[in-house]
């Protein structure tokens, strides 16, 4: 990890931007709040460039051509051609240029094989990822627009909520309770809170962790929501002055670990030989008749077509794979792809249809109550962070009920984001009369910030029993297989103006929103499939206990041991490894113990894929030996992964499994004969 005061100067950089108060920052740098024209985008992008970092840009042809040519082993021909034509034209009287010719021809044919090889399939692989590039939300021409990241420019205005990734470097103006995730540039695991007015001074920037209104391209959003400024882009963002030192992306696979040793033992094989058969045949014949079959045995055990045929062979295998609706972004992966004998993946939308549905609204006793929608609808709706499915399954219900008129009857006055510690998303409206906060989020979480309940309009203190009746009815709707979010209210708050997470408390409880997302009917087959072609399938999800069981139970994977996070975290790492050898399901788990599993489970001398698509999974997915993600998936995970399927079903996981397997069959019994030939 590069050091930022040495390799960067970020007071330089950032100082005087971080520093300034907003409305001053805005002032001086002609900020438009309304965002850029067209026009105006247009013509900064022609004269700066596409916002892309240098070492990232797609490789021109050349490039690959000069990588073909200097490969290992022809460097090593290469430096044999440089030593013949000292001794086959230089030393004798009568030049002889057949050793060099067939040398070049070896090594022109080796080039051009690889060159043409590799060139194509980069190509193909360019246009896959195009199908599942990044975007980001602008404001352009006065109105929101999702645009891909690389068409970003100087004095866009970037909006930003949970799961987006950063794509410049900006200025905070507007945020709320915002929280970015820094370590692919500081290493460091901690979210980091940014501001829309420094609390420190300029003197006091040491690192970019000192720099709490500036964002960096790179990074990712984990909660909250904000509109920054784009300050710098491309090259001269942090992430392009440090690129080149900067450590991205996965450790090496074991499968490009045994490449380069199978490399490096045929080269240092190959150095040994010769000076070896050299001074054996140096005392029977000349010196140049002896180096002459030393430099044609080097030649001899070079295995001048490896290369091509490993580049071969999974190229054609991305090509192949992508007809079976799997993109694969990185061509190494492949072999883990089809090496993979477990596979982590989360329940949602996985195992189920994900498409939810709400289906019980109820009050504290377990009855249905209208109430309860009509304050679940103004929270999904006026929320301004990742809509999820519950919120839209919340939506749709509400719509169908007639609820529309609270659109705008209501007006929103503040949010308190979703994060995965709180587990819970608070927001404020008034109907011109009263403010009032809503809180929704799981049960458990809703009880801890509830004194009162609230039931057909009475409101008294909550007592032990009301809470284990609610507690009951909670475990037994899930035990049917829904999962269940509870909603509170608070409204003694007229004289609150900044709301922030310690305003959650002494809050009313309404009821309960049940919603049902059944399994998929090819869940259970392909499971099956899955476990009969060596691949074992764990289930890691931060839903509870009840719901999972109910889930899993209904596609086959054993739900009689469930282990939840709390458990976790209690056990030593050597315990945790005991529980992962019994245990098919983990719930309740928070992004840090999923990556821990992963990374168990690694460490174990296990081949780990893991499938996931939410911001909560990218941890996970960048720890795994493979990554799997969808193209519908937040920008983080689809970042984050190796293989991106076009439909989140394991049948397609399955398909793209079974295609690496065979190719790569058919890969080793060309390898043989080649070899042998």
């Amino acid at each position: 990890m590069p050091n930022a005061k040495e390799e960067v100067d970020v007071n330089k950089m950032y100082g005087k931007q971080c520093t300034l108060p907003k409305d001053d920052f805005i002032k001086e740098y002609h900020v438009n709040e309304k965002g850029l024209s067209s026009k105006k985008a247009d013509e900064l992008i022609k004269n700066l460039g596409l916002n892309e970092i240098k070492q990232a840009k797609p490789k021109r042809w050349y490039n690959y051509f000069l990588e073909s040519l200097f490969s290992p082993f022809n460097c090593i021909l290469l430096g044999i051609v440089c030593i013949l034509i000292y001794t086959d034209i230089y030393l004798p009287e009568t030049p002889s240029y057949a050793n060099i010719i067939v040398i070049a021809i070896l090594v022109t044919a080796s080039t051009l094989l690889d060159f043409f090889e590799e060139y194509r399939s980069n190509k193909a692989a360019e246009e896959l990822k195009q199908m599942v590039a990044t975007t980001t939300t602008v404001i352009r021409d006065n109105k929101e627009k999702q645009i891909p990241i690389n068409q970003v420019t100087l004095g866009d205005i970037v909006c930003l909520s949970a799961g987006s990734m950063i794509p410049a470097d900006l200025r905070i103006i507007e945020a709320k309770d915002l929280y970015v995730g820094q370590s692919s540039l500081t290493g460091e695991s901690d979210s980091v809170k940014k501001l829309v007015n420094s609390e420190i001074t300029i003197n006091e920037i040491d690192n970019i962790s000192d720099l709490d209104t500036i964002c960096f391209m790179g990074t990712n959003v984990i909660s909250g929501s904000a509109k920054g400024v784009v300050i710098k882009t491309a090259d001269s963002t942090y992430f392009g002055k440090v690129a080149n030192t900067l450590s991205h992306g996965k450790p090496k696979t074991a499968f490009q670990k045994g490449i380069e040793n199978i490399s490096k033992l045929l080269i240092r094989f190959m150095l040994a030989m010769i000076p070896l058969v050299f001074i054996l045949n140096a005392w029977k014949h000349d010196i140049i008749t002896a180096f002459t079959f030393a430099v044609a045995i080097a030649i001899t055990i070079t295995p001048l077509l490896l290369p091509v045929i490993l580049s071969y062979s999974l190229s054609k295998g991305a090509v192949r794979m992508s007809k079976k609706k799997t993109i694969v972004k990185k061509l190494d992966s492949i072999q883990n792809f089809g090496a993979m004998n477990i596979l982590c993946t989360d329940k949602t939308g996985t195992l189920t249809e994900d498409k939810i549905v709400l289906e019980k609204y109820l009050d504290i006793n377990g009855d249905e109550d209208i109430r309860i929608l009509k304050h679940a609808f103004l929270n999904a709706y006026f929320q301004t962070g990742l809509k999820g499915n519950i919120d839209e399954a919340v939506i749709k219900r509400a719509l169908e009920n007639n609820l529309e008129e609270l659109k705008t009857k209501y007006k929103k006055i503040d949010e308190i984001p979703f994060d995965f510690s709180r587990r819970r998303l608070s927001v404020i409206v008034s109907d011109g009369e009263k403010k009032q906060m809503i809180t929704k989020g799981a049960v458990e979480e809703i009880l801890s910030i509830c004194s009162m309940v609230d039931y057909k309009g009475k409101v008294s203190h909550i007592t032990k029993e009301i809470k284990e009746n609610i507690k009951k009815i909670a475990k037994n709707l899930n035990e049917q297989g829904l999962r269940v979010v509870a909603v509170c209210q608070k409204n003694d708050i007229n004289e609150i103006v900044h709301f922030d997470v310690s305003d959650e408390k002494n809050m009313v409880l309404l009821g309960f929103i049940g919603f049902l997302d059944p399994p998929k009917e090819t869940a259970k087959e392909s499971i099956e499939k899955l476990n009969k072609a060596g691949i074992r399938v764990i289930v890691l999800t931060g839903d509870n206990a009840e719901v999972t069981r109910c889930v899993c139970s209904k596609v086959g994977i054993n739900s009689k041991n469930i282990v939840l996070g709390s458990k976790l975290d209690k056990l030593s790492d050597t315990a945790v490894l005991r529980l992962l050898k019994k245990t098919n399901i983990f719930a309740k788990l928070s992004p840090i113990q999923k990556a821990r599993i992963v990374r168990l489970l690694k460490e174990a001398g296990n081949v780990v894929g893991y499938m996931g698509d939410g911001i909560n999974d990218s941890p996970s997915l960048t720890n795994s030996d493979v990554g799997v993600s969808v193209d519908t998936a937040v920008d983080i995970a689809k970042e984050s992964a190796d293989i991106i399927l076009l439909e989140k079903d394991l049948n397609v996981l399955l398909d793209g499994v079974t295609e690496r397997k065979a190719y790569i069959c058919k890969f080793n019994e060309i390898y043989k004969i080649i070899y042998k030939f």
